[in-house]
């Protein structure tokens, strides 16, 4: 038997790969299902099972592709209703893979057709939790995201915690917990950044399964401070439920090398949104004009999905050299299938052909000190509400990224708009959304908020 964690940073993503004499199941696979192929092959294993935990709303499984490529059986938990081929499977119903078996534990609560898998070994101990969005390391599931008209976050939260004291709690302290995300996903609020832990360390130190825990209680820390979700979920959502396009369609889509005017004339054809994904120092230093940069070294995928409301929206891609493909599937994780071309040779060959380009200007924060001690100045932080309440300049205006298509509204186009984040990811893909909107005066605080902290400024 052999358990394998895929860890995806840019989603906080666990997809696991099991094998035991010559089957293989993949649980909670990326949309990209090619690796869990070219494992299984180089394994000797064939892919029996694809198990999902639940419909995910963060990103798109690749539970589709990953069975008609390899023969694979979909299961989901009770009361999932697919708009495609899978097994409903009933709680408690057992899978055979090569010597060892996987147990289904159906744990509404995230949502309502949420399932664990205990895995269990040849001889019949149980080994280990695959618990998806129902258990985290240090947290558990949001259950603000199934509620509808009937069902309430609160209702969700007390079906939550009957799951956990019914079908998780009862089970052996050395059973390993590998869960669905880590740290930095929105499916939960204050993960760990372990990725698996034993299961008696969370009865010990996760705040949600306190033995001494009312059922009240549970309901009130697990929805105290829960944000807005990302506006993408629910659209992920529907398309894990009722299916979606061949990633390897979308991938063909997206494999068009464009010269700098076959590029200039899709963008005024289609009205494609231009999506830069360069380092934001490099794209402060030049880029095509309204274009919008959100870095592939940073969390791209989820501020993709936070900050472009369509997912069905024309993209066309400013890459690195060579990272054209890795940019169109890490949209596509996501749902953003729609990606129609790439500046063949990136922004060089546009800057080279002579083709009018933009630039972002770039402060250092010693400078920006000693522009805001000479006078008042407009100061856009754009952190998260949290990190701003921590500490923040004096008389700096909190408009969070994924809120500033909405904040905009409230500022001058007539000022300097200084920008910053906590390092200069977040602020130059908010100075890159303001340029793209009229507004022709921005300026991107160099290192963000650690950098002004060093300087003599005001701080509240």
């Amino acid at each position: 038997m052999k358990i394998e964690q895929i860890y995806t940073g840019c989603l906080a993503q666990g997809a696991y790969f099991i094998s035991s004499n010559g089957e293989a199941a993949v649980i909670d696979p990326l949309r990209e299902v090619a690796p869990y192929i070219e494992k299984a092959e180089k394994s000797n294993v064939k892919i029996k099972y694809v198990f999902e935990t639940h419909f995910h709303a963060d990103f798109v499984s690749g539970h589709i592709d990953l069975a008609e490529k390899t023969g694979a059986e979909i299961v989901y938990g009770p009361k999932a209703n697919t708009g495609f081929k899978a097994h409903i499977a009933a709680d408690g119903e057992v899978f055979k893979l090569g010597d060892i078996s996987i147990k289904v534990l159906h744990t509404p609560g995230h949502t309502m057709e949420s399932a664990c898998y205990l895995l269990s070994d040849q001889n019949g101990k149980e080994i280990a939790l695959f618990s998806g969005d129902t258990l985290f390391i240090g947290d558990v599931g949001r259950p603000d995201l199934a509620q509808n008209g009937e069902v309430t976050q609160d209702d969700l939260a007390g079906i939550l915690f009957d799951s956990l004291r019914t079908k998780i709690m009862t089970l052996p302290d050395d059973i390993t917990v590998y869960p669905a995300h880590g740290a930095g996903s929105a499916c939960g609020k204050s993960m760990s950044k372990e990725t698996s832990d034993s299961l008696g360390n969370q009865k010990r130190f996760n705040y949600a399964l306190r033995a001494d825990m009312t059922k009240e209680e549970f309901i009130k820390e697990v929805t105290t401070g829960l944000t807005d979700p990302p506006q993408y979920f629910p659209e992920n959502v529907k398309m894990n439920r009722d299916g979606y396009e061949s990633i390897d369609d979308v991938l063909e889509r997206g494999d068009h090398a464009l010269s700098p005017d076959a590029f200039e004339t899709k963008a005024n054809q289609t009205s494609a949104l231009i999506l830069d994904t360069r380092k934001a120092d490099d794209f402060a230093k030049g880029f095509i004009p309204n274009s919008i940069n959100i870095g592939i070294d940073g969390g791209f995928a989820p501020w993709v999905g936070a900050l472009i409301p369509d997912l069905k929206q024309n993209i066309l891609l400013v890459t690195d050299p060579g990272r054209e493909e890795e940019v169109v599937t890490r949209l596509a994780r996501v749902g953003y299938d729609y990606a129609i071309g790439y500046l063949n040779g990136g922004f060089n060959v546009w800057k080279k052909s002579g083709k009018e380009i933009d630039t972002v200007t770039s402060l250092p924060a010693q400078k920006f000190a000693e522009r805001y001690n000479e006078g008042a100045i407009k100061i856009v932080d754009v952190r998260k509400p949290d990190e701003f309440e921590a500490g923040h300049v004096e008389g700096a205006e909190n408009i969070p990224l994924d809120t500033i298509n909405e904040g905009m509204t409230a500022l001058s186009k007539n000022e300097t708009l200084y920008v910053h984040c906590a390092g200069g990811y977040r602020s130059m893909i908010a100075a890159s959304i303001l340029k793209s909107r009229g507004f022709d005066d921005v300026v991107n605080i160099e290192g963000g908020f650690g950098a002004i902290q060093k300087t003599e400024v005001a701080m509240n």
